[in-house]
């Protein structure tokens, strides 16, 4: 039964950031469509949200989990990372520099503090 609970959160975490990271991109999208904004200019407001999506992917995880949320919340973002590798290497051939890297390694820290605030805030002792 436990499978089954960590397998639904992990589910539900990734949802929720591919959700969140396509809502904020379309977003974006737009504000840089209809102003004068350049992606440089913006940059860093995309990196936190990005950050925020994934904190809150792994709070979702935890909470749906119900238990270890560190470590329900760093499967979800090691799945994550898989996902967009393999959609980075099989749809484009390159692989993760050295940059991504290091935000994915962010990534997988802030999915994890998720998971644990996930998992203590929904549980009810």
């Amino acid at each position: 039964m436990e499978t089954k609970r960590w397998g639904k959160g992990i589910v539900f975490g990734l949802l929720t950031i591919f959700i969140m990271a396509l809502a904020v991109s379309f977003i974006f999208s737009l504000i840089l469509k209809f102003t004068g904004l350049t992606e440089e200019s913006i940059s860093w407001m995309i990196k936190a949200l990005s950050f925020i999506a994934v904190f809150i992917g792994g709070f979702v995880a935890g909470g749906k989990g119900k238990e270890r949320g560190w470590m329900i919340g760093g499967i979800t973002a090691l799945s994550y990372t898989i996902i967009v590798f393999l959609f980075q290497y099989l749809g484009f051939g390159k692989v993760f520099t050295l940059e991504q890297t290091m935000y994915h390694a962010g990534f997988l820290a802030t999915a994890m503090l998720g998971g644990v605030a996930g998992v203590n805030l929904t549980t009810s002792k």
